[in-house]
């Protein structure tokens, strides 16, 4: 298990606490439609983090050409309809280029700051020049006034806390319940202001065209010419 993660619950659970049968049950959000309108009609898309396709599979069917990267081979074995490629993200090196490099799931909020700027790395290093990089962030307050729950599909999800454990990283707390099941997820989490964000970007050769989204949750960045 990674560093400050950590998972309880049926099935396989990943390095970074995820259980794959809990993620075959969540139900996609908006994450399809915000993508689809933010990027070429049969894109070729480089998903990052893919999970078992739950945003994949959505976009496959709405004719994008998606290869989907996950470190677990079992959440890869849920996927269909897209290539797989079996990677830590930060260590992925494919050689080609995508209309749209996609890194969903908060991932930009590594605890770490070396596995934050690998990410941005592989997000620069494989999207083409005339493409775009597609940033999901953390909405403003989500550390604040816990506990809070909402419903999903047939069960519930309950932030349970979040706690500094070091400079400017917290240690998150959440937990799923189901009728039949209840599946813990603990992971690090690195709030960051736009300005901070907007820093990392720059740092990779990337910049903000646009915020998707007006809680600026979604964001759509392009390469700099000569960046990184």
């Amino acid at each position: 298990m990674r560093e400050g993660h950590r998972g309880t619950g049926p099935g396989a659970i990943t390095p970074d606490g995820c259980a794959v049968e809990l993620y075959e049950r969540l139900p996609v959000g908006d994450e399809p439609d915000i993508i689809q309108r933010a990027v070429p009609a049969k894109a070729r898309i480089l998903e990052l983090g893919s999970g078992v396709g739950r945003v994949t599979h959505p976009l496959v069917e709405r004719g994008f050409t998606v290869t989907a990267v996950d470190e677990f081979p079992r959440m890869l074995e849920r996927v269909h309809g897209a290539r797989t490629v079996c990677s830590p993200i930060e260590e992925l090196a494919l050689d080609e280029h995508f209309d749209v490099v996609l890194l969903g799931s908060f991932l930009v909020h590594a605890g770490d700051p070396q596995v934050l700027r690998g990410l941005l790395r592989t997000c620069r290093r494989h999207v083409a020049n005339d493409g775009c990089v597609l940033i999901q962030r953390e909405g403003e307050g989500r550390h604040e006034n816990l506990p809070h729950e909402r419903k999903i599909a047939d069960g519930l999800v309950r932030v349970l806390s979040s706690d500094p454990v070091g400079p400017g990283v917290r240690s998150v707390h959440v937990e799923y319940v189901f009728p039949d099941a209840r599946w813990t997820q603990t992971f690090l989490s690195r709030p960051l202001t736009t300005e901070a964000f907007e820093l990392a970007l720059s740092e990779a050769g990337l910049a903000v065209d646009a915020y998707l989204t007006g809680d600026h949750t979604w964001v759509r960045a392009l390469p700099v010419t000569g960046g990184p």
